[in-house]
């Protein structure tokens, strides 16, 4: 071999020695079975593939979330016209006229309720402040001894109650900023019966959710007390299946609906709830006498079937008794026959 052939021959065995080095290395680099390599189950291959398709359509699921959200906003906005034609009861503010009728909420029952019963009333008041937002006659709205258990429920779960409008938050009791003879106490208990409200007065709704626990207590405070009271002519209109307890809300409704129509027995039926089962008492009236009449038809039909049975049977006798002598007159022949 010359001495200029030498080189090239060098550098021509250097690259062989250096693609064979990276052969081995990547050989050494591949798996090898039996040397810690794992064959993949079905159950994993599964799972791969789902996971690549989920994220393969996760600018599909994003566009769909999308048009999801604009077909909401549009049936909003959809339901929001068809409402603007006054039939529903959400009226515009412009047509409002305040009552001076004053409607207290007195919360001094807090140390008597228990968290859930708290979380009721809460619930309760928030109805309230609600329909009398959006009424036709707002009241002039208490809350009063305002605390305990209640505020701190309403400060964890309803932060935005300090921003409310139209409504009188005191942590005083009712009695220190309201002159006694302008207060009315609203209990069920009471033998006294409104027939028509006094916008000039103080009505109180006792803020109690007791589950009948404390039976007179708020016609009891009104007594002691010396306040007036009275209750809601429920039993002159409705006639009811249940007691005639109500709802803090639902009181807070009904003389909401008075103020609008001055009519109890449209108030009454137009928020009372369906389970309560009330009907007219007119109708109430016309059904018992229905029933009392079609208990004497019965009776009546009755009497009148067992005559029609007796009659039946007598005439049905002598037929039997006839029977009953031709049956002896053929047996007295057989017996009488020589054998």
């Amino acid at each position: 071999m010359t001495s200029e052939m030498l080189p090239a021959f060098i550098e021509s065995s250097n690259v062989e020695r250096k693609q064979s080095l990276s052969e081995d290395q990547e050989k050494s680099q591949k798996p090898r079975l039996g040397e810690g390599f794992e064959p993949i189950s079905k159950r994993q291959m599964k799972k791969l593939i789902k996971q690549k398709q989920w994220e393969e359509q996760r600018e599909l699921r994003k566009q769909k979330r999308k048009e999801k959200r604009k077909r909401k906003q549009l049936e909003r906005q959809c339901q929001l016209e068809s409402n603007s034609d006054g039939n529903d009861r959400k009226r515009i503010r412009r047509d409002v006229v305040h009552s001076t009728l004053r409607l207290i909420i007195d919360c001094s029952f807090d140390s008597l309720m228990v968290l859930k019963d708290i979380k009721k009333l809460h619930k309760q008041i928030q109805r309230c402040y609600a329909e009398n937002r959006r009424a036709l006659h707002p009241v002039q709205f208490y809350l009063t001894s305002h605390g305990g258990q209640l505020k701190k429920n309403m400060d964890e779960n309803d932060k935005g109650w300090v921003n409310w409008k139209d409504i009188y938050i005191k942590p005083e009791h009712y009695s220190e900023f309201i002159k006694k003879e302008d207060l009315i106490y609203l209990t069920s208990d009471s033998p006294n019966v409104l027939k028509e409200l006094d916008e000039s007065k103080a009505y109180v709704i006792g803020g109690l959710v007791d589950h009948n626990h404390h039976k007179g207590l708020t016609y009891k405070q009104a007594s002691d007390h010396g306040i007036d009271h009275a209750q809601l002519p429920l039993g002159n209109f409705v006639k009811m299946n249940s007691r005639k307890v109500l709802a803090i809300n639902h009181v807070f409704e009904i003389i909401l609906e008075y103020l609008e129509t001055r009519d109890w027995q449209e108030a009454f039926f137009t928020i009372l709830p369906q389970r309560k089962g009330a009907v007219p008492t007119d109708k109430a009236c016309e059904g018992s006498s229905h029933d009392k009449k079609s208990a004497r038809v019965e009776d009546g039909l009755d009497s009148d079937s067992s005559e029609e049975e007796n009659n039946r049977n007598e005439l049905e006798l002598p037929h039997e008794e006839e029977k009953q002598d031709k049956e002896n007159s053929n047996e007295s022949t057989v017996n009488s026959r020589p054998h």
